[in-house]
């Protein structure tokens, strides 16, 4: 890694004007901005038709029908909004582009008019009156816009008073979208990727092989300790599954290398697994829930083959939430693991263990040349937790931080913890076609970045998501930043941690 910048070293240059309210109306500021199409190969192997189908509509209709049935929260959500105007101001789609449709609100009555025409009585007899409108090519193309402008973070949910999720109507839209031949080609070509070899890279076994062990020959050189990463070592405590992203790109690498070193300074046995080697679960973006299964249960096969006794998840925020949530509903049960341990473990809630078991010590002036602030990933703040008691996602990062720097600060409360502004970067918009879209949401993150930086002479961001990672690591040149002030959370734990 470079040297981390001098204090103030960029704060003059910093431009980011982004108003919580009123934020001026652009009317179709957005509207061009939409991902590519599946291609053809990853339609075929995910079983969505070729192209869009002469009978699409009832295609659709029938779709969102199951959909309505099988998800009591999407049904439920259709009749009960209010229209109070509480999640009008907080999407950073809409903060950043201005675009109307980008309200929380706007973006699931792109749905609602179509669930009130082909659904309702009132609709189908009185459309005009109830904004009923029915399932045709041009609302198609609102919802391959707008709802591939949605992150899937939460934040509206957060500030809903009856709790309404616009990343159900999201997740339902892309579902129906691929139902007939209009679904995304990037989280397509991924999810193929990953089902066919156990990774998003497509990286076989022998290639990992390969990588960790040229990981395992920098982390002797940099520490002087011999600290291992174990791949399909049966009979170990522990299998760690990780986001790919570790595998190779920047920060995320360095916070696997500090996974390694904390489970080294433990004692502890564990191993990666060159079958079930991907955390991330692309799936979920789609809201396709048998695929969700599929990876999942891969996973839990190789929990089970290799003998471990527990199943420890790595830095990657959406991971997390389908790990936190769906493992044994979706992947299969953990009835093979031991009763205390039938239960997905994130890396951070692990750690924070061991330091206050004694097993770890840190030495916070290690990061003294560095002056921290924390990115809330959102699905780790409103889509699961971390620990034992609710609340602990917020505290247990923290908690590490503090041991491992001496200088920590907090982004405004408005921008953290539940309130946590978005990356950008989630919800499967992590491809170059949506780069446009990927920056202006990030701004309003970057501006509360901005601030600390002025105020308090911060140096850099630490996230414990991948994808938050990649994005940041893209968006902070176009902020005035260098890419790397962005750092796994693991990666400072490291740094910290006295080997021996």
């Amino acid at each position: 890694m470079s040297r981390p910048p001098a204090e103030h070293e960029h704060a003059s240059r910093v431009t980011v004007d982004v108003p919580v309210r009123p934020v001026r109306l652009r009317v179709g500021a957005s509207a061009h901005v939409r991902p590519h199409l599946a291609d053809a190969k990853s339609r075929a192997r995910l079983g969505q038709p070729p192209a869009l189908p002469e009978d699409w509509q009832s295609r659709a209709l029938g779709r969102m029908a199951d959909l309505l049935r099988e998800n009591r929260g999407l049904r439920v959500a259709m009749d009960a909004c209010m229209h109070c105007g509480a999640c009008t101001d907080k999407c950073h789609y809409f903060l950043g582009t201005g675009d109307p449709n980008n309200m929380p609100v706007a973006r699931q009555e792109l749905m609602r008019k179509v669930y009130r025409r082909h659904f309702t009585l009132s609709g189908r007899l009185f459309p005009r009156l109830v904004g009923a409108e029915p399932l045709s090519e041009s609302v198609l193309e609102e919802w391959q816009t707008y709802f591939n402008q949605c992150s899937q973070c939460r934040r509206c949910a957060h500030f809903c008073p009856v709790g309404i999720d616009t990343a159900e109507f999201s997740m339902a839209a892309r579902d129906i979208l691929a139902s007939i031949g209009l679904g995304q080609r990037y989280t397509a070509q991924v999810l193929v990727k990953a089902l066919d070899t156990g990774n998003n890279l497509g990286m076989p076994g022998p290639a990992l092989a390969d990588t960790l062990a040229g990981l395992e020959e920098d982390l002797e050189e940099d520490s002087g300790v011999p600290v291992r990463l174990p791949l399909d070592q049966a009979g170990s405590e522990i299998l760690l599954v990780t986001p790919s992203a570790d595998f190779f790109a920047e920060p995320q690498v360095d916070g696997l290398m500090g996974y390694a070193k904390v489970l080294h300074q433990a004692g502890l046995e564990w191993t990666l697994s060159s079958v079930a080697s991907e955390a991330a679960n692309f799936a979920l973006f789609d809201g396709n829930r048998a695929q969700m299964g599929e990876l999942l249960g891969t996973i839990r096969d190789q929990a089970r083959e290799l003998g471990v006794r527990r199943i420890v998840f790595g830095e990657c925020g959406h991971a997390w939430r389908v790990a936190h949530n769906y493992l044994q509903s979706l992947g299969g049960p953990l009835d093979f693991l031991p009763p205390e341990h039938r239960r997905a473990v994130h890396i951070a809630e692990l750690t924070d263990d061991l330091l206050r078991a004694g097993a770890l010590r840190l030495d916070p002036s290690q990061n003294d040349e560095r002056r921290l602030t924390f990115h809330d990933s959102c699905n780790i703040a409103r889509a699961s937790m971390i620990g034992r008691r609710p609340g602990e996602q917020f505290d247990i990062p923290r908690r590490l931080l503090s041991a491992s720097c001496n200088h920590v600060f907090e982004m405004r409360a408005d921008s953290t913890r539940a309130r946590t502004f978005c990356c950008g970067g989630g919800g499967g918009l992590l491809t170059g076609e949506l780069a446009e879209i990927r920056v202006k949401g990030a701004a309003p993150r970057m501006s509360a970045f901005a601030e600390v930086v002025e105020r308090h002479g911060v140096t850099h961001l630490v996230a414990m998501c991948a994808i938050c990672k990649s994005q940041f690591t893209q968006i902070l040149p176009e902020f005035g930043y260098e890419f790397d002030r962005i750092l796994s959370l693991h990666q400072v734990v490291g740094d910290a941690l006295v080997l021996r």
